[in-house]
C-alpha cells in the first residue's frame, strides 16, 4: 500500500540521529517521504528524502514565531498533501497537528519521547499540559514510545483511544550490526584512550546526552567527584552539547572545568568510540521518554547506572542489564556507582544480558516493520 508521508520535527538533529534510517525504509517500502525541520536552510535532504526548512523554534512560549510557525507549515502540507502526517518533539508536535488538522490531513500521528512538564511547576506546568493536551486533540494517534510514558499520559494527561506503543517502544530502535563490538572499534577506543591521557587501569564512566540541567548533570558533577577522591584512577566523559534553554549552573560549568578526571569533549557524531572505551555508562536523568543511548550501550556490552524514572525503567533490567538509582539524589548515586566499579563480574554479567535484551526486544529492523504496519493499518482503516 503506498501512500505520501511527511515527518516534522523541531530540530534537524532530531531527524538526522533519532530517526537515523527511517526515512530512507518508509520510502523502500513504496511511500513518498518528505521531512521538515527548523533548518538549516542549505540542508535539501534528509536520509535521501527532500527536507523543508520551518521557522520552529523550541523555545516553549513565542507567540508571534509560533504563530508564523503554524502558517508556514499549513503551507506546506497544502502544498504536499500527504496521506500521513507524523510528527516529533512538543514543538513540531503542536505546530505539525495543528497545521495538518486545519489542511484536513487523515492520519495524525504525534510520537511522545519525552514530556518537559514532568519538570516544570505552576504556570509552566499548566501551560506545557495544555500544549501537550492540545497537540493530542489535533491528532488521530498518539504513540508514546514506552509503556511507562503511556501510563504516566494516560493518568495525568489523555486516556482514550488515540494512545498505543508501537511493539516494545522506541522511536526507531538500534541497528545491532552498527553498534556492536569489533576489533575496529576496539582500536579506535583505544587510540582515544591515549588521545585523552587516560590511564590504562582507569574505571571509565561515560555519559552521552545534552548538557543540560534535566539530565541530572550537577548530581552527576558531585557524585563524580566524590567518587574521584576515593578513586582518583577514575574518569568520567561527558559527551554532548551545552543548551541554553534549561542550561547547568555556572558553579557545575565550572566544576565540570576545574575538576581534572571529567572529560568533556562536546557533541560526537559517532559516540561508539567513546561508549566502548568506557566501563559503564550512567544516566542520572529527571526525565526520559525511551533513552536511545541505553540500547547503544547495551549494544556494545556496557552496563548502565540510571534513574528510576520512565523510560530507563522500561530500557533496563534492574540487577541484571544495570542499576536503576532515585533521581536527584548524588549520594545514592555515589554508591550505586561504586558497587559497579567494586564488581568487574558483575559489570561484564551485566553487559552481555544487556545486548541480548537489546536484541531481543529493540532490533531496529523489528521496530521498523512495527511502525510500518501501524502505518498501513492507519491508512487501510480510512481508504475503507
Amino acid at each position: 500500500m503506498k501512500g505520501k508521508l511527511l515527518r516534522i520535527t523541531t530540530v534537524p538533529e532530531s531527524l538526522r540521529t533519532l530517526l537515523s534510517g527511517q526515512l530512507a525504509f518508509m520510502r523502500e517500502q513504496g511511500f513518498t517521504v518528505w521531512a521538515a525541520s527548523a533548518g538549516p536552510v542549505h540542508e535539501q535532504k534528509m536520509d535521501g528524502c527532500p527536507h523543508f526548512t520551518l521557522p520552529l523554534t523550541r523555545r516553549p512560549f513565542s507567540p508571534l514565531r509560533d504563530v508564523w510557525a503554524l502558517w508556514k507549515t499549513y503551507q506546506l502540507v497544502c502544498q504536499l498533501r500527504p496521506d500521513i502526517v507524523h510528527t516529533h518533539t512538543p514543538k513540531a508536535g503542536l505546530i505539525g497537528m495543528w497545521a495538518a488538522w486545519m489542511a484536513g490531513v487523515p492520519v495524525r500521528i504525534h510520537t511522545v519521547a519525552g514530556l518537559p512538564l514532568m519538570e516544570r511547576r505552576g504556570f509552566w506546568r499548566w501551560l506545557f499540559t495544555r500544549a501537550e493536551q492540545l497537540t493530542y486533540w489535533f491528532s488521530t494517534s498518539v504513540w508514546p514510545n514506552s509503556f511507562g510514558l503511556e501510563a504516566y499520559i494516560r493518568q495525568h494527561l489523555y486516556n482514550g483511544p488515540k494512545l498505543r506503543v508501537i511493539g516494545n517502544g522506541s522511536s526507531n530502535g538500534i541497528d545491532l550490526q552498527y553498534v556492536r563490538q569489533t576489533p575496529e572499534l576496539t582500536k579506535r577506543a583505544k587510540d582515544l584512550e591515549k588521545q585523552l591521557f587516560i590511564p590504562h587501569n582507569a574505571f571509565v564512566w561515560v555519559f552521552v546526552g545534552r548538557i543540560v540541567r534535566d539530565k541530572g548533570i550537577a548530581e552527576l558533577v558531585t557524585a563524580f567527584r566524590e567518587l574521584a577522591r576515593e578513586r582518583p584512577d577514575s574518569r568520567l566523559i561527558l559527551v554532548g552539547y551545552e543548551e541554553a534553554l534549561n542550561s547547568i549552573s555556572q558553579k557545575t560549568k565550572q566544576l565540570i572545568i576545574n575538576e581534572k578526571c571529567i572529560i568533556s569533549v562536546g557533541f560526537q557524531a559517532d559516540i561508539r568510540p567513546y561508549v566502548s572505551l568506557a566501563n559503564a555508562l550512567v544516566l542520572p536523568s529527571y526525565r526520559e521518554g525511551l533513552p536511545n543511548v541505553l540500547l547503544q550501550a547495551a549494544c556494545l556490552e556496557r552496563p548502565v547506572v540510571a534513574s528510576d524514572i520512565v523510560g530507563c525503567r522500561d530500557v533496563l533490567i534492574e540487577g541484571e542489564t544495570g542499576l536503576l538509582t532515585p533521581p536527584k539524589n548524588p549520594v545514592t548515586l555515589h554508591d550505586t556507582m561504586l558497587r559497579l566499579m567494586t564488581d568487574a563480574a558483575l559489570c561484564e554479567k551485566m553487559g552481555q544480558a544487556a545486548r541480548a535484551h537489546a536484541k531481543a526486544h529493540y532490533d531496529q529492523q523489528t521496530v521498523w516493520q512495527a511502525l510500518l504496519l501501524a502505518y498501513k493499518q492507519t491508512l487501510s482503516a480510512i481508504r475503507h
